[in-house]
């Protein structure tokens, strides 16, 4: 009974004392953290002493050590130190903080018997070596850290090189043709780690540099290990990400064919290389690409794929640079009459007709033919309703070309009846409604712009928010209507690339209207007007003289952005193209625009993909 009365009260004592004890531990501990903050040492040191003897950790001992050193207690210093070192003997860092706490002392002996007992008495143990290695290297020790390295090397021999600890040191030491040295040798015991190996090397250098000296020397030395080892496919997987991130397109590609030729791909690797020549707008090394895989012949599998892909690149081309000569236009149309003559006119030759038709109408001044040729297609049998709606959406844009609008907006009536909840329904209700716009029916043109303001396609949501601004803003200004009629037919003008009288129309408007809120709106379409010319410079000029007279007006970001992207896409002037995404950015925060103009800008300044820090 009295075994158990004391057996209680030690109890009740415990439970009594616990709270308080706990809180005296938290205080020691706060009071230690504010005299070791404010530089006190002497008045931590016991509260430090303290903690260390009930929790020998690592934190505790560090701060405990840091106490006596900064209080000069080197003897006590010296004796916790061992003392951690024999109670940790499997973790180096004590011992080498011991070697350093010598050093510091002037006691060198000391440390470099230290530093060569730990390297000498090394196991052939792969987690051990680093270990040691990451202690020296932490206290700045390269040299010893090599040592450490080159002893562990000696151990494992073959089966575990160390081949990244032994590159990553080279690159603290800035001795780079080494550090990537030891990165290719890691391929050849380990080839599946090439991404890898892209991403860190990606993370450590700026390859696509102009005078990056790591590019050049790696470039080097894959191109050596490629010509010594043309069996190890990983190293011409290597050169070609290499030429990529240099948008050295045509190196890549010659690079892909040999590799392809080697391992009897029959062209898959050219056409993913040529594919990425298509995203980087390189369309002549992007048809390079697929010319070479045509040329593996008609039995292989990619032959029709890379058929395909090389058209669409003469349509994107066209599109997009507007700098073609008319024999190189009827080159392109020749090659896909070529092309639908063989294969003929069915479901899947559908996209190739469009894009056909396309150039025909917009480019060729051939409306008619393709008018004529898109109505054939209607007739195939067996088309699903979204190439048929696809169809019509051409057929009504070039209808509009060709100056009947209304038989257009028949067209665009069928698409958006049919997918009503469709991305492709509200672009035809979009297009429907700027033909009553072009017609100067503005009232009923705005009732479906505030439908389409709430549409789920992004896109067609902001395109009918300006146009719908655009009539709000200007209708009814002039007692007669006469200047926005005249601007809405103006716009019809260049819809139907009738430029001359379109300028005609608007300079008639600035005549007499000259205080006219549509100044802004009149310069971005003579801006427009240019760009579909592929007068790139004049454009740039009208732009200019919009930020000039109305920078605070409500179109100002629609002109930075519109010159942010004449000169990344067709000045070749990255610089001035990375500052008007930036104007964007910090001058115009709430534009529509932002997210894409910070993605560019990212993109200039060559970040990684889906970054989140502000530029």
């Amino acid at each position: 009974m009295k075994h158990r009365a004391l057996k209680i009260n030690i109890l009740l004592l415990f439970i009594f004392f616990s709270p308080y004890m706990y809180c005296q531990v938290e205080t020691d501990q706060q009071l230690a953290q504010l005299y070791y903050t404010k530089g006190e040492f002497v008045k931590a040191l016991g509260y430090y002493e303290k903690l260390y003897t009930a929790d020998p950790s690592k934190f505790y001992f560090n701060r405990y050590l840091d106490c006596l050193i900064a209080t000069d207690q080197r003897k006590d210093a010296e004796k916790l130190l061992k003392k951690q070192a024999g109670a940790n003997r499997f973790d180096s860092e004590y011992k080498v903080r011991l070697g350093q706490f010598y050093e510091d002392g002037t006691e060198t002996d000391k440390a470099q018997k230290i530093y060569s007992e730990l390297i000498d008495e090394l196991a052939p143990d792969a987690g051990q070596i680093i270990q040691l290695y990451n202690a020296f290297k932490s206290k700045g020790r390269n040299d010893l850290a090599l040592r450490t390295l080159e002893t562990g090397r000696k151990l494992l021999k073959e089966t575990y090189p160390l081949h990244f600890q032994f590159a990553e040191l080279y690159g603290a030491m800035g001795q780079t043709e080494k550090m990537i040295e030891e990165y290719l040798n890691l391929l050849d015991y380990y080839s599946s780690y090439y991404q890898t190996l892209q991403t860190v090397l990606s993370a450590q250098f700026d390859l696509s540099a102009k005078e990056s000296k790591e590019y050049e020397l790696l470039k080097n030395a894959l191109l050596e290990r490629v010509q010594k080892k043309p069996n190890d496919t990983v190293y011409a997987e290597m050169l070609i990400w290499l030429f990529l991130q240099r948008k050295n397109f045509n190196a890549a590609l010659t690079q892909a064919q040999a590799l392809d030729k080697r391992q009897g791909e029959q062209g898959l690797r050219v056409m993913e290389v040529a594919k990425i020549c298509v995203e980087n707008k390189d369309y002549e090394a992007a048809r390079k690409g697929f010319k070479y895989v045509i040329s593996l012949g008609e039995e292989k599998s990619y032959y029709y794929e890379a058929e395909r892909a090389l058209l669409n690149t003469r349509f994107l081309e066209v599109t997009t640079n507007r700098n073609f000569s008319a024999e190189e236009l009827n080159q392109t149309i020749q090659e896909y009459r070529t092309t639908l003559e063989r294969i003929g006119q069915k479901r899947s030759s559908v996209p190739l007709s469009i894009e056909l038709s396309h150039i025909l109408a917009f480019y060729a001044n051939q409306s008619p033919e393709a008018i004529d040729m898109l109505t054939k297609i209607l007739a195939i049998p067996g088309l699903t309703d979204m190439q048929k709606a696809e169809i019509k959406m051409e057929l009504g844009d070039i209808q509009v070309l060709h100056g009947d609008i209304w038989e257009a907006s028949l067209l665009y009536m069928q698409v958006e009846n049919i997918f009503k909840f469709e991305p492709i329904g509200n672009e035809a209700k979009f297009k429907n409604a700027r033909i009553f716009y072009f017609d100067g029916e503005f009232d009923f043109a705005q009732s479906q712009l505030n439908v389409l303001k709430e549409s789920t396609s992004k896109l067609i949501a902001n395109d009918a928010m300006q146009l719908s601004l655009l009539i709000t803003d200007n209708f009814g200004l002039d007692s007669n209507y006469q200047a926005m009629s005249w601007f809405a037919n103006a716009d019809l003008l260049i819809e139907q690339h009738q430029y001359p009288q379109a300028f005609a129309l608007f300079d008639s408007i600035i005549k007499n209207f000259p205080y006219h809120s549509l100044g802004d709106e009149i310069l971005l379409r003579k801006s427009k007007a240019m760009q579909q010319q592929g007068e790139w410079t004049e454009a740039v000029r009208y732009l200019e003289e919009l930020l000039k007279y109305h920078r605070e007006d409500i179109l100002a970001d629609d002109a930075v952005f519109q010159l942010g992207e004449l000169y990344e896409l067709h000045l070749n002037n990255p610089e001035k193209a990375s500052d008007y995404y930036k104007t964007i950015l910090f001058d115009f925060k709430g534009s529509l625009y932002s997210e894409e103009a910070r993605k560019r800008f990212r993109a200039l300044r060559g970040d990684v993909p889906d970054e989140d820090d502000a530029p």
